[in-house]
This record gives C-alpha cells, structure tokens and sequence, in this order.
C-alpha cells in the first residue's frame, strides 16, 4: 500500500520540530489553550506566515484541534454561542497557518433535552461558518447525549449538517479509542462510517486504557490498552487516510508507537 502521511500531537511552540522529533509528516496541536475560551494564538516564532511558509518547506502537514470545551450542540447559550465564535476564530486562524483542517468533537445536549436540538444547533453552526479549511467532526466516546458517539446519531448528524450551507466541506475524523470505548466495534466500522458520511478523512489512531462501550476517554500506547493491535492497524489500513497518534508518552512515546504502526502496516 502507499505510505500513509502519519504523526502526532505535540506542542504547539514548534509543530514543525514536533513532527520532525517523531520522524513523521504531519503534526497536530492546539492554537491557544485546549481548556479556556480565549481566542487562538499562533505560539511560533515566525507567527502564522511563518509557521506556513515553514512547514511547506519541511513537507509537514499541519492539524489543528479545536479546544476541548466547544460545544456548538448544546442548548445552553452561555456555551453555544461563545462556540461558535471561538470555533470561527479557530478555523479562520488555522487557514492562516496553512492547515489541512480542523478537528471539532462532536458535543452533546443536556440530558433533559431532545438529541434533536443538538442536531438542529450543528446545522446552525455549518451554515454560518466560513470554512476556508475543512471542518472535521470526531467521534467521541462518553455521553449518552452525546452527537458523535454512535453510528445512528452520526446519521443524523450528518443528515443535519447535508442541508447546510457548505456542508460538504465538512468531514470526519475516527478516533479509535473513542469508538471502542464508545461502544463501536472497530470491525467493518471504516465501512460502515463511510456508508454514513461518503468520507473519512483523518484517523485518531489510539489504543483504550479502558474496556469496550466503558464510555472513558482515555488513551493507552499501543498493546497497553484494550483494543486488540491488529484492529487498530486494519481500521488505518482501510481508511488509507493521514493518521494522527494521540497517545501518552509526548515525543518518544508517540515515536514509538508511529513505529509500531509503521511496521504493521508494511
């Protein structure tokens, strides 16, 4: 098979040497604070033309994830709407640094309120966005309002946002861990997602600390966790689409498993 763009999440001071120190071809981090709501903020030295104009030259391919506490689902307007003006920022940023797209979870309601209304609040969302980026929505492993959890709210999610304009430039990322932990056997799933969605364009390729359907989001090197190690390595091997490890262990760690990965793979 062609070899497969793959790499890390790292720092965000310096992406570039982040992807180089894993010996990978693409990086992904953070534009700011994963946990707060400040605007995004390019930490590079050379700013955003520079960190473009740089990894061009390194043949790195960037990612940028969104903060973890978006939530454009919800009902909660003190949440919602801060959102979606901090996940504009963030796509408008990463477009500036020359990235191949945006990683978005998937969110969820409350649990008095109907999944339909997070539905309704994606769709919302897509068509008041401008996506000079892709978007690419996760699926996430907790929650049973969540989204993005199960293949049957990621049908009506998508059906959701179809209907948005520019909707087609949403696309999806499959996290593996999530999938496990959340309830989805990795089996046949890069099949069953794409029947759903038509794409698959990034995998979050990581092992579970946790048991299957434990709806716990925590990550594991590989052969540390829970998911057999031959179904990780077919669910990258049939999605053939760039690779993103997230696992624990920074730099050496995530070294480690990209090899481990790389091996397999052939």
């Amino acid at each position: 098979m062609t070899a497969l763009v793959m790499g890390g999440h790292g720092e965000q001071d310096d992406p570039i040497a982040e992807a180089q120190a894993r010996g990978a071809g693409l990086a992904q981090f953070f534009l700011g604070d994963p946990q707060g709501w400040k605007g995004p903020k390019v930490a590079y030295a050379g700013g955003a033309a520079g960190l473009k104009a740089d990894a061009e030259a390194a043949g790195i391919a960037l990612y940028v994830h969104a903060p973890y506490v978006l939530n454009v689902a919800t009902s909660n307007n003190r949440i919602r709407i801060p959102s979606r003006k901090l996940l504009q920022q963030t796509v408008t940023a990463a477009a500036e640094v020359g990235a191949a797209g945006v990683i978005v979870h998937g969110g969820h309601v409350l649990k008095t309120d109907d999944a339909e209304l997070g539905f309704e609040n994606w769709f919302k969302c897509i068509d008041r966005l401008e996506m000079p980026v892709p978007l690419l929505i996760e699926n996430t492993a907790g929650g049973d309002n969540a989204m993005a959890r199960h293949l049957d709210r990621i049908a009506r999610l998508w059906e959701a946002i179809g209907g948005a304009e520019g909707g087609d430039t949403v696309g999806f990322c499959l996290d593996t861990c999530h999938a496990h932990a959340g309830g989805e056997d990795l089996v046949g799933l890069v099949d069953k997602v794409r029947s759903i969605t038509g794409r698959i364009d990034l995998i979050h390729a990581n092992d579970s600390r946790d048991t299957f359907d434990s709806g716990a989001d925590r990550h594991a090197n590989f052969g540390a966790g829970e998911i057999a190690g031959e179904a990780i390595v077919e669910t990258v091997r049939e999605a053939g689409v760039p690779v993103v490890v997230e696992t624990p262990g920074g730099r050496e760690g995530q070294a480690a498993d990209l090899a481990w990965l790389r091996e397999r793979l052939g």
